[in-house]
């Protein structure tokens, strides 16, 4: 949560420098408290799976958060039984016409394709499109970020030659609220055959880079008017994600490589040591809190 001090409090501008929360008395009284609005566009395969673990984060804020998930129907799902999506998740005709604080777009395994050859392409576009008016904030993971890259700002894919997999550092090249406290270097699980264009990126003057993989490019992105974050990695993976994805790709007769810094002595018997679960947590609690600071006390006033 925010500290409340006033506003002329000396500490206050050095604070806001170093992207702390510190509201002023005024704000701190004005302020009309009721749950966060949140819906996850879960694109995951084994969409348990990753509901667990985004919520797992979610829910380490002390802010109460109201949580919807939202399906694809345009898309039929071979790992989650439809029965599932259809009791707990809404369709896009479901929400509409509603206003969300915040909405997470989460990966899928799709990004060798074109965004265009995309079953749902469409209906996500329509989401996105719906989010510029209808959500103060909108965090994008991996082939999420690429898209949302792609639909608002233009930034197309590349493909690497060989997936990009393992535990990465990272260096923090940008400050905002969403990475205030993090490490200027840090870990993150990447899980990816394409990143992005980062001469587009560079020469985009909407967006901001946050974090880098040295010699690789752009980890952590925003958007300049704090609509949209982007994280091309996988903060949100437990410490044996990567491994069940090496077996599942090792059962499937694919050539992929053990992942980079991540099985102790690269030995797959040995899971690693849990060295991006810190920030994955800080990434999340700062993001809500930004948005609680943002957004407006009326979900009408978003649109």
């Amino acid at each position: 949560m925010p500290i409340n001090v006033q506003n002329d409090f000396p500490a206050k501008k050095a604070l806001d420098q170093e992207s702390i929360f510190a509201l002023s008395n005024e704000r701190a009284m004005s302020q009309d408290i009721r749950p966060l609005k949140l819906l996850i566009v879960n694109l995951m395969p084994k969409k348990v799976e990753t509901e667990i673990q985004l919520l797992r984060l979610i829910s380490k804020t002390p802010l109460q958060i109201d949580v919807d998930f939202l399906r694809m129907d345009s898309h039929i799902s071979k790992n989650t039984d439809i029965s599932h999506l259809h009791k707990y998740y809404l369709s896009f005709e479901d929400v509409k016409d509603r206003a969300y604080d915040a909405l997470i777009i989460t990966g899928a395994p799709v990004e060798q394709f074109a965004f265009e050859q995309v079953d749902y392409w469409e209906e996500l576009c329509n989401v996105m499109a719906w989010s510029k008016h209808h959500v103060t904030s909108t965090l994008h993971i991996c082939w999420g970020a690429q898209a949302g890259l792609y639909y608002h700002y233009g930034i197309e894919k590349v493909d690497y030659k060989q997936k990009l997999f393992g535990i990465y550092r990272q260096e923090l090249v940008g400050k905002h609220f969403v990475v205030g406290g993090f490490d200027e270097i840090f870990d993150c699980p990447q899980s990816r055959y394409t990143g992005i264009n980062e001469k587009q990126v560079s020469n985009h003057d909407k967006l901001r880079v946050l974090s880098k993989i040295p010699e690789l490019g752009s980890n952590i992105l925003m958007s300049k008017d704090q609509k949209n974050f982007f994280i091309l990695g996988h903060l949100e993976y437990d410490l044996d994600t990567l491994a069940k994805e090496y077996l599942r790709d090792a059962n499937k007769g694919l050539a992929t490589a053990k992942p980079h810094n991540y099985f102790v002595n690269d030995d797959p018997t040995k899971l690693p040591h849990y060295t991006w679960r810190a920030h994955a947590n800080l990434l999340y609690q700062n993001w809500l809190n930004f948005i609680y600071q943002e957004t407006p006390y009326d979900l009408k006033d978003i649109t």
